[in-house]
Formats: C-alpha cells, structure tokens, sequence
C-alpha cells in the first residue's frame, strides 16, 4: 500500500473512531426506540452498524455523517428484525428436556448398536448404500439423489425400498423397535 493509501486509511479509521464516540450512545438510544425485537440485541446491531462503516472505504464523501449513521442503523436493524421473525420460538423448559445424563451402560448400547447397523449396511450393495448416505447424511430428497447418481426417480425409491427391507431383516428387533412392521420405504412424497 502507498503512503498516500495508509494516510487515507488512517485518516478514514481516525474518522470512523470519532463517530463511534461521538455517537455510539444516541445510536444505541434511537436503536432502543425503533427496534421491535430484544433490547439485548441492540449492542450487537450498533456493532454490526459500525463494523459495515468500517468496509466502507467511502467515509469522505458522507456529507451528514450522522443521518448516514442512522440510516445504515434503520436498514441494519430491519435485516434484524426480519432474520429474527424466521427465527422459531423456543420455552425455556425445552432446554431442560435437552439435558441428559449418559451412562456407561447408554454409551454401550450406543456403540453396540451403531456396530449393528455398520454390519447390516456393509451387506447391502454399494448403491444402496450410496443412495441410504445421500437420503439420510446430506438430506437429499429422492429426486436430489437420483440427478446425483444419474438414476430415475423411480430407482432410487425401489432401490431405498429394498435396503429398508434388507436392513429389517438383518438388524434385531430391539434396534428396529415400531419400525419392524414398516413395509414401505420413506414417507417422502412422489416430488
């Protein structure tokens, strides 16, 4: 970079830093008033507002610097706000159901039954296989699947179907449990 770039950046950093002074508490006070969301969010969108000031490489041609502040901050906390309201609602009993305390005997049984499955997997054919890793590791539905592996749609539910029952047949009861009397192949719908 050239003196000349560094003096620019520094001058613009220099400049950037005094508004972060000069104005972080009125941003912080309009962000409170405007935002419909969580007052615990509104540091992290006055540090997102800044942060976009920072990559900004522009800051001398801002004439009103700050009505330009505020408006970064109005679009800012609607990109907020609209993140948040996709966002699903949580209790906070949920969390309790999400504590388990694992025994020695539960990571036994883990390890044993996923060596079950591994068994019964390595008997299928390399395809099923194929198919059973994309459907269930990377989520692909069937059409998904069947562009990756150059097949129909009509195979990879066939062949889905045909590992389902390979893997009923070979894997206990006890693992399997209300699934053993599933005839079918997944319930994904016909896409």
């Amino acid at each position: 970079m050239s003196a000349w770039g560094l003096n620019v950046t520094i001058e613009r950093d220099t400049r950037l830093a005094g508004w972060f002074r000069e104005w972080k508490q009125p941003l912080r006070r309009y962000l409170l008033k405007r935002q419909r969301g969580a007052a615990a969010d509104v540091d992290d969108i006055a540090q997102e507002v800044f942060l976009r000031l920072l990559r900004f490489d522009r800051a001398d041609l801002v004439s009103h610097p700050q009505a330009y502040l505020y408006k970064v901050a109005a679009n800012v906390s609607v990109e907020w706000s609209a993140r948040a309201s996709s966002r699903l609602q949580h209790s906070a009993e949920w969390l309790d159901d999400l504590t388990q305390v694992a025994t020695p005997e539960d990571d036994a049984y883990r390890e044993e039954t996923n060596q079950q499955l591994k068994a019964a997997l390595l008997t299928l054919p390399a395809r099923h296989r194929e198919i059973l890793r994309l459907h269930f590791e990377e989520g692909m539905t069937y059409d998904q699947v069947a562009a990756r592996l150059q097949l129909s749609h009509r195979v990879v539910k066939r062949d889905l179907s045909s590992a389902y029952a390979a893997l009923r047949r070979l894997l206990p009861d006890t693992l399997l449990g209300p699934h053993r009397e599933s005839t079918g192949g997944s319930s994904e719908e016909a896409t």
